[in-house]
């Protein structure tokens, strides 16, 4: 079996027991259903032509049926879910529409307080609109021969539900809706869709959840660069949100060292979706662009622009970005040769402002696909600001491949980001390892 395949095979194995899916990214507004690598995206995910004033703001919601669910005499394990779309703010300052999930638990809280919320921030999905977290819990798995779709983000929600917290799950800008290009690992929009899912789950009828309610976010890979972003965000973007913990698992804070990681390994097309989502938030960018990619280059991108993670792992992988450069260049080069890509990249560090509320951050020391090095500068950054950081190096063995070295902390260290988020949600204090952090790898 090539590499490629047992790779994905790893990743389908360890999802197989949730369940997955499939769609495009250049869908118009209107009422005529997306149709993606043979997934049919449904007419819920089609943005109004006008949208609410308030971030935050509920456009729609019904019921969603998750794939994995039974029945009890007092109502379905893990809960009951529903897919909503609410209002957000891009990086341009523009309205979006952003779709995702609520999933009230059937679990009681047995922690301090009101039910808590966690808003979870999915990793990489992909940058076709079938790949959205929220279609994920419906189809956990698909295989339909043009698309390979896995939901891995539901092992995390179940494990919350599982504790009796409420779970919203953003889809991000573009992810789901079918209006607009994901912007892929961009700062504001992340951080900005994380924060309003918050606000669109308190102001969902039949949730248990107020604005007394305890909020934790979570997230890992892009998810935790998310968050990360949120927590920065959240004293200045949304003050009416107070959390209680943040968990941040193998954030990509720094996209200059993040691109030299991800370039030439197995996730080697989420450059393309990088490079899609940036010049979709900032056109001035197009010219750089276009003097630098040869046409292979804009065919992979356009054909990225569909793709979920199994497909690019099976299509693109090892790929190098010099490969799709009419110079041979590779896109770490021209980063450093061009100062507008530079400083967009700049804008989209993370770690420049100090969380309000604790966070922990966690990285696997063999990680080389969001390298570990810039990961742990995120919580040194963060703890020369002030902040209350947890810091915890997942210390693994580096196993010969990209992707498995940056897959396997997301579970080995899975089931303590929980407890620790939960304690946070419980009114437990958190402490603080910026003393130790010199000494930690």
């Amino acid at each position: 079996m090539p590499a490629p395949t047992r790779l994905l095979a790893a990743a389908v194995t360890a999802a197989a027991c949730l369940g997955a899916q499939a769609v495009p990214a250049f869908a118009a507004t209107g009422s005529q259903n997306e149709v993606s690598r043979g997934v049919t995206i449904p007419a819920f995910y089609n943005p109004p032509a006008e949208l609410p004033d308030a971030n935050g703001a509920l456009i729609r919601s019904e019921p969603l049926p998750l794939a994995l669910s039974l029945p009890t005499l007092h109502g379905p394990l893990p809960g009951t879910a529903t897919r909503i779309m609410y209002r957000t703010t891009d990086a341009n300052g523009s309205p979006a529409a952003v779709t995702g999930a609520y999933i009230e638990p059937a679990a009681k809280w047995r922690g301090d307080g009101p039910r808590p919320l966690v808003a979870l921030a999915p990793g990489t999905m992909g940058q076709g609109d079938q790949c959205a977290a929220s279609l994920g819990l419906e189809h956990p798995l698909r295989l339909n021969g043009q698309t390979v779709s896995v939901g891995y983000e539901d092992l995390a929600i179940y494990r919350l539900l599982a504790k009796g917290v409420a779970v919203v799950v953003t889809d991000y800008i573009g992810l789901g809706a079918t209006d607009r290009l994901h912007t892929y690992v961009n700062r504001l929009d992340e951080a900005h869709a994380v924060l309003d899912a918050v606000r669109a789950a308190r102001a969902l009828e039949g949730a248990t959840v107020t604005s007394g309610s305890r909020v934790g976010l979570f997230g890992y890979s892009q998810g935790g660069g998310a968050t990360a972003a949120a927590a920065e965000l959240q004293p200045t973007y949304a003050p009416d949100i107070t959390l209680s913990g943040t968990y941040a698992g193998a954030p990509p804070a720094d996209l200059t060292e993040t691109t030299k990681g991800i370039d030439g390994t197995d996730l080697a097309g989420a450059l393309g979706w990088s490079l899609n989502g940036f010049l979709q938030s900032d056109p001035e960018l197009r010219p750089i662009a276009d003097a630098h990619l040869s046409d292979k280059g804009r065919a992979a991108l356009k054909d990225l622009s569909t793709m979920c993670v199994g497909d690019t792992i099976l299509a693109y992988n090892s790929t190098r970005s010099s490969s799709w450069t009419s110079d041979g260049k590779t896109l770490a080069e021209i980063i450093q040769a061009e100062p507008k890509l530079r400083a967009f990249l700049a804008e989209q560090r993370i770690g420049t402002m100090k969380p309000a509320s604790p966070v922990r951050v966690a990285t696997g020391v063999s990680d080389n696909l969001v390298p570990h090095g810039q990961a742990r500068q995120l919580a040194v950054d963060w703890c020369g600001r002030g902040a209350q950081v947890t810091y915890k190096p997942v210390r693994l063995p580096d196993v010969g491949r990209a992707l498995l070295n940056h897959f396997a902390p997301l579970l080995t260290d899975q089931g303590s980001a929980v407890t620790w988020l939960t304690d946070r949600l419980s009114g437990e204090p958190a402490g603080s390892d910026c003393a130790a952090l010199p000494t930690q790898p």
